[in-house]
């Protein structure tokens, strides 16, 4: 990632108390993420709580965490709403004011996905011209990755929403990966124009308005085959997708390993392939992406999978920092504003005079 390499240091709020690990995996995360990186992190959560685990993890506080106070917790199951109604003290709703309060850059959660989600874009608020926020998922190809948005922010969505997910995502790709002019395509179910629902019809025809490189309908296939580096659908769809994907990739990781184990043979062809395999795993394994970028939000949030590991939070700061230094909210802002401005134009030059 472009930013990788840069000494630049940013602050990541991180919520403490979200995710099935919490807190013990989140600061483990938090501690190998400022040894590996520049950062400061915000650990927000029950001050007593996160303070003893972190003493019992750690000896003591290091020089660049800090935590800060947030006395309730929106579990799991709870409405996405909670910490905007109810919970206005939460560990997810205080990343959020400390990333309005410019305390904080980005904000990292494995929490209630909802509940981030609503924080960012209630606490935060949206870019101007984007009308909806898209979650967008890192997912592996043989040349390197694909970006996939919206994967669950919007359960349905209109074709200038899905424009604008193209060009966030044409951002994502370009200023993270490196990419100079991403291809971005349309999932549908037909590579040609005509194929496909109302909705991707239609999106189809304003994609091509866009300026972004567009290469048209992308199928299932080309998720992970490598044609296209961004990929829009809306986010009913591309949930589904993303999990599928990630139940797959596990259910290959364990097939393999119950397979090499079946005889003497076969696990001593194992030991020969082992770097092989692990590069495989390292590929296949989400934790390896961190979490997914809410795109569209003023400020960076990053969401993580509900179950992450110590590894998960240590990528997904690492995510928000990269997000941070390559200036990927300010380039979408420009661009949604071009974009807009373009359309006012042809639409007064279209009026009869």
């Amino acid at each position: 990632m472009l930013a990788g390499g840069s000494n630049r240091s940013c602050r990541i709020a991180l919520d403490a108390m979200g995710g099935d690990h919490a807190p013990d995996e989140i600061i483990k995360g938090a501690l190998e993420a400022v040894a590996a990186y520049p950062v400061e992190i915000l650990l927000v959560g029950q001050e007593e709580v996160v303070r003893q685990r972190l003493a019992s993890l750690s000896g003591s506080i290091p020089p660049r965490i800090e935590i800060v106070d947030a006395r309730e917790v929106v579990e799991m199951g709870e409405p996405a709403l909670t910490p905007i109604r109810r919970k206005r003290n939460s560990s997810i709703r205080v990343c959020a004011n400390l990333v309005n309060e410019k305390r904080a850059d980005a904000m990292v959660s494995a929490g209630n996905t909802g509940a981030a989600m609503s924080s960012a874009y209630m606490v935060l608020g949206m870019i101007e011209g984007v009308d909806r926020p898209a979650l967008a998922a890192i997912l592996p190809n043989p040349h390197g990755h694909t970006v996939l948005l919206d994967v669950g922010a919007n359960v349905d969505s209109k074709p200038s929403h899905l424009r604008e997910f193209a060009v966030m995502g044409h951002f994502y790709a370009q200023t993270i990966f490196g990419v100079a002019e991403p291809r971005v395509g349309l999932l549908s179910i037909g590579e040609e124009e005509g194929k496909g629902n109302e909705l991707t019809k239609e999106t189809f025809r304003v994609m091509k308005e866009t300026g972004l490189n567009f290469i048209g309908n992308a199928e299932g296939r080309d998720v992970f085959n490598g044609n296209a580096d961004v990929i829009v659908c809306d986010g009913f769809i591309g949930n589904v997708v993303l999990k599928a994907s990630e139940a797959l990739g596990e259910m290959v990781s364990r097939t393999l390993r119950e397979e090499v184990t079946r005889s003497p043979m076969r696990k001593v062809g194992a030991l020969l392939l082992r770097s092989a395999f692990d590069e495989l795993k390292k590929r296949m394994d989400y934790s390896e992406y961190g979490g997914a970028p809410l795109l569209g939000v003023n400020g960076g949030c990053i969401v993580c999978h509900g179950r992450s590991s110590a590894k998960a939070i240590k990528n997904a700061i690492r995510v928000a920092r990269d997000f941070t230094l390559n200036g990927v909210e300010s380039k979408i802002r420009t661009k949604i504003s071009d974009l807009h401005t373009r359309e006012h134009e042809s639409a007064l030059a279209s009026q009869p005079q």
